[in-house]
């Protein structure tokens, strides 16, 4: 029987070097890894334990610093709601503004987060293959970590450019420092280490819920073939993606009840159980702020959202939706009272909660639709007559509502993918990236910018407000985040001058 995965194990070293007995032995309630890897629960434990800084890495609080801060709010997607009443939160502004430095929370969760997942992985890959386990075992284990330090390493380059390349477990603290590493370095290790994945991971049928697969090592490896402009190697990856099908009906793909459905092919677990601590809180992030949250349907009342107002859905994204595409009214919903008049939310994560703050949402990281349009764009930019038919494949659904295109020159298509994709995948962390990698993001964010200059209070801005100094003003520093200054502070093989440049 599939289970789902909820995690509560974390795991650690603790280093020594006095031979005292009274200082050398571990507490009772202390493992060391050494004695711990031994079997295949132990394994399976840790392999849970893995997957936990995921949740850290998508957003576990109240206006917290999730993947979406940088994944769609630095885009053209969405934006905040400005809260005269509580300007606490005025370090998540910056990041939409693009005036956030080295110092922000959003650059060290997203580094840190990452090296986490990347520590716990390198623990399993350091063990696994000397355990006296199944060997069925043993493959599903190595590749599931071998996915999760490349889900991890292409995070971190495609955000930060080089960074430290660690492949196994610290033995003393020295270790746990390292210079940047070329990104082609990185790329090459991280795409050597799929190729080995797919090999070892069973396919969806025949893994546990919330794992990921074959499929899911496929999509990865695509996307990065997809990056790196190898475009063969992407449409080769990606039409080797099986198992997975689209779903009838856009909104259920999101709905909490429908986890682990046909379209979702990797995403971040997430349990509203008020004692597992395992909760999601996108919802009580994306709407308005609220005096009382029971104004929203399925929502219970007598909670204060006044963490509330972030990711919400631009003046730009909103028009960009073509006349009758029902994918509209599954993404975004409207509210109107108090002191809102048609406020825009994300009505993806919204369906509710038995108990403030709490949601119970998982964060779709791939979906079979995205694999779709990367073939899509793959077989276009090989002037593939084909491509259209993969565009159309989720552009035409009958859960869109919109027609087939019959014909587009390779230059239209590849627009047109861009804007599919802005529109199928929003709210989900693509656009930024997507924005980055076809070299439109200082262009379109400049001219959102222009237009948030030119009338503030359509960006939710109150009258009198002034924006801060050098705020929309994005420039080809803001295409990399920086390497957060705590990071260069205590490695001291990465200096000042090491920094990305302008910051």
């Amino acid at each position: 029987m599939k289970t789902n995965i909820y995690i509560f194990l974390i795991l650690g070293l603790l280093f020594v070097s006095c031979d005292d007995e009274f200082l050398t032995n571990l507490p009772e309630t202390v493992v060391s890894a050494d004695d711990f890897f031994k079997t295949e629960e132990d394994f399976d434990q840790a392999t849970i334990g893995m997957y936990a800084p995921l949740r850290n890495l998508y957003g576990i609080g109240l206006a917290d610093y999730g993947a979406w801060i940088t994944g769609e709010m630095r885009s053209d997607n969405t934006i905040f709601y400005y809260n005269s009443s509580n300007r606490g939160f005025a370090g998540l502004e910056y990041i939409d503004q693009f005036i956030a430095d080295a110092n922000g929370a959003h650059a060290s969760t997203k580094y840190d987060n990452n090296y986490i997942l990347i520590g716990r992985a390198n623990q399993i890959l350091s063990r696994v293959d000397n355990a006296e386990i199944n060997e069925d075992a043993r493959s599903n284990f190595k590749g599931q970590a071998l996915f999760i330090r490349c889900f991890a390493y292409f995070d971190l380059v495609q955000y930060f450019g080089a960074v430290p390349l660690k492949l196994d477990p610290p033995a003393s603290y020295n270790d746990t420092s390292g210079p940047r590493v070329d990104t082609e370095v990185i790329y090459k290790q991280i795409i050597s280490d799929l190729e080995l994945a797919i090999t070892l991971l069973p396919n969806v049928g025949n893994q546990d819920a919330g794992r990921v697969t074959k499929g899911a090592a496929q999509t990865l490896l695509g996307n990065i073939y997809l990056v790196r402009e190898e475009w063969d190697l992407a449409e080769a990856t990606l039409l080797d993606v099986s198992g997975y099908s689209l779903l009838s009906d856009y909104e259920a793909i999101f709905n909490p009840a429908n986890k682990g459905n046909s379209e979702l092919i990797f995403e971040v677990q997430y349990w509203d159980d008020a004692s597992a601590g395992l909760s999601s809180n996108f919802a009580f992030n994306f709407l308005p702020v609220l005096s009382d949250v029971g104004v929203i349907d399925g929502f219970p009342s007598g909670y204060s959202n006044g963490a509330g107002g972030w990711n919400i859905p631009s003046p730009e994204l909103i028009a960009s939706y073509e006349s009758g595409d029902l994918r509209l009214n599954a993404s975004i919903e409207f509210y109107t009272g108090g002191q809102y008049v048609d406020v825009p939310y994300i009505k993806k994560y919204t369906q509710g909660s038995s108990l403030a703050p709490n949601t119970n949402n998982n964060w779709p990281v791939y979906r079979y639709a995205e694999v779709l349009l990367m073939i899509a764009e793959a077989k276009n930019e090989q002037g593939e007559a084909d491509a259209i038919n993969y565009f159309n494949m989720v552009h035409a659904h009958s859960r869109t509502g919109l027609s087939e295109i019959t014909s587009a020159s390779q230059s239209e298509l590849r627009d047109m993918i861009l804007h599919e994709r802005q529109i199928e995948l929003a709210f989900e962390n693509k656009r930024w990236l997507d924005l980055v990698r076809t070299n439109n993001a200082i262009s379109v964010l400049n001219a959102q910018g222009d237009n948030i200059r030119s009338n503030p209070q359509n960006y939710y801005y109150p009258i009198g407000i002034s924006l801060p100094p050098g705020a929309y003003n994005v420039t080809e520093k803001h295409l990399l985040l920086p390497i957060p200054q705590r990071e260069i502070r205590v490695n001291p093989e990465i200096s000042q001058e090491d920094q990305n440049p302008g910051y």
